[in-house]
């Protein structure tokens, strides 16, 4: 994987962008200046990130994954994860036939929904998952291989299904193991 250097980082007019970011040459970033990433964060190849993104600390979006900030934006907080292939949405058409639906229709023939999407602190989002417009996942999160979110979760939760469904409590050991990380890193 080859990843954009400083410069090329620094010229593309993010909104703020931290120390230590990677982002793949072959990922696509539009809006760029809606755009903010933390420090230590990482966008593997094939991602498309546009509109209004807020990345944190720690942040890795594997390949193919697909952010969708649009309007009113998608946060992505410290030590998330987004594996292979997730999408996530903070827009939508309305599917049910009350309205017309794709980017090439003027809105007032459109019935849209635009919500802010956040993506706490230690979330990991399963290969292939989809996260709707509106969704809160809450600290700690862990979603399985291709699941629906389309409601909020609860805090340090494993959710699975179509749609997501809570189906055991998450361990929180990692909050110890972030501490001593805190301490290495700090050496």
């Amino acid at each position: 994987m080859s990843y954009l250097t400083k410069d090329q980082l620094l010229s593309m007019g993010f909104k703020s962008i931290g120390i230590n970011v990677f982002i793949s040459d072959k990922a696509a970033i539009y809006n760029a200046s809606e755009i903010e990433i933390g420090n230590n964060s990482r966008i593997d190849d094939f991602c498309i990130v546009s509109g209004k993104v807020k990345i944190g600390d720690f942040v890795h979006i594997t390949p193919t994954c697909l952010v969708a900030g649009g309007k009113l934006g998608v946060v992505l907080s410290d030590y998330a994860t987004l594996a292979y292939g997730v999408k996530v949405f903070s827009q939508s058409d309305d599917y049910s036939g009350n309205s017309m639906v794709n980017s090439l229709i003027p809105t007032k023939y459109k019935k849209e929904t635009f919500a802010k999407v956040v993506i706490g602190r230690h979330v990991i989002i399963g290969a292939g998952s989809i996260v709707m417009p509106g969704v809160d996942l809450a600290e700690g999160c862990s979603v399985g291989a291709m699941t629906l979110i389309n409601q909020s979760t609860e805090v340090w939760g494993v959710y699975v299904g179509i749609p997501a469904k809570r189906i055991k409590e998450r361990k929180k050991d990692l909050l110890e193991l972030e501490k001593q990380f805190y301490l290495d890193i700090n050496k």
